[in-house]
Order: C-alpha cells, then structure tokens, then sequence
C-alpha cells in the first residue's frame, strides 16, 4: 500500500467535507449563488477525486502496473482543480487587494491533468488486466 499517498487522499477526502459544510454554512450569506455554486464545484470534485485515489491506494499492491505516478497527478491535478476554483472565489472577500486572475487557466489544466490521469489508469487497466 502507498502510506503516503493514502494519508494525502484521506486528508484531502476529509478537506471536502469541511470545505463543504463551510460553505453550506459561513459562506451562503457572504457569496453570491453562482460563486457558491463554483465553489461547491469544486468541493464535490475535490471529494470524489480523493476518494478514487483513496480506493486505488488502498488496493495500491492489486495492480500489475505501478500506480505511483498516476496517484500523484490524480492528487496534483484534483488540487489544482479544486483549489484555484475556492482562490477564485474566496480571493474577493479575503484578499481583496490581490489578483488572482492567473488562477482562471489552471483550473481548466487540473481539469485536464485529472481527466488524463484517469484515462492512462484506465489505458494501463486494459493492457495489463483487471487486479
């Protein structure tokens, strides 16, 4: 099992849940609908990417492939997803005299890192077969 990236989906599969009812709560009288609902985006992608990656960590010695470096693109492409839609978001109200514009393309590259990840996963589960 691959301790380290376990431990790293567990916290960012925990990170979810209190993002997620921060929002729910402190945020829904501070944001507006649709920047809550960007951030929402982003809490339920981040929950879902971290439980597949928990899941495949945790039956990380089933593999006949090594799966090392595609948990760590899955996690890298999940965070950066995920956190630069709540930098997006937050900014505004928290650091309001820093832009962060530079944040709007890589969402999109998170995106695409995880979305790849999964496809190479997938790729490398036909070619070498089920665990």
């Amino acid at each position: 099992m691959e301790r380290q990236t376990t431990f790293i989906a567990g916290l960012f599969l925990m990170l979810s849940i209190i993002f997620g009812a921060f929002g729910a709560h402190a945020l829904k009288s501070i944001l507006a609908i649709e920047q809550l609902h960007t951030f929402e985006v982003g809490v339920r992608y981040q929950g879902f990417l971290a439980m597949g990656v928990l899941l495949l960590a945790l039956n990380y010695d089933r593999f006949q492939f090594d799966l090392k470096r595609l948990l760590w693109a899955m996690l890298l492409g999940m965070f950066l997803f995920s956190f630069s839609l709540y930098a997006i978001v937050l900014a505004p109200y928290f650091l309001p005299q820093i832009s962060l514009r530079f944040l709007g393309p890589i969402t999109p590259m998170g995106g695409a890192i995880s979305i790849g990840s999964w496809c190479v996963f997938l790729f490398r589960l036909l070619k070498y077969g089920r665990p």
